[in-house]
């Protein structure tokens, strides 16, 4: 072979194979960046789930603590005739209301 085709041979070659190498080395960042954004997104998703699941255990809480706190009058009532019992077993003035609105103001009911 003459030198000028095997210059020419040793060029084509030499393009073919940079060309491979580039094709591969922007194939394997394309992939990176595709995997980057799909964990970025993935994350965010997650994080959107658990705060949802958060607030929806959060309020779940809060309703059963309100239905576990609610007070019924006959506990007022048991309380109310504790104050009475206690009232006359040390001789204090008062009366039933009196010991009603103290039962309340024990037990956490706040009047308007």
């Amino acid at each position: 072979m003459p030198k000028k085709t095997a210059k020419k041979v040793a060029k084509k070659t030499t393009k073919k194979v940079a060309k491979k190498a580039t094709k591969k080395v922007a194939k394997k960042a394309t992939k990176k960046v595709a995997k980057k954004a799909t964990k970025k997104v993935a994350k965010k998703a997650t994080k959107k789930v658990a705060k949802k699941a958060a607030k929806k255990t959060a309020k779940k809480d809060v309703k059963s603590v309100s239905a576990k706190t609610k007070i019924s009058e006959d506990q007022v009532s048991h309380a109310a005739y504790l104050n009475y019992a206690s009232r006359i077993e040390t001789g204090t003035y008062g009366d039933e209301i009196g010991d009603w609105l103290a039962a309340e103001q024990s037990l956490g009911i706040k009047r308007k």
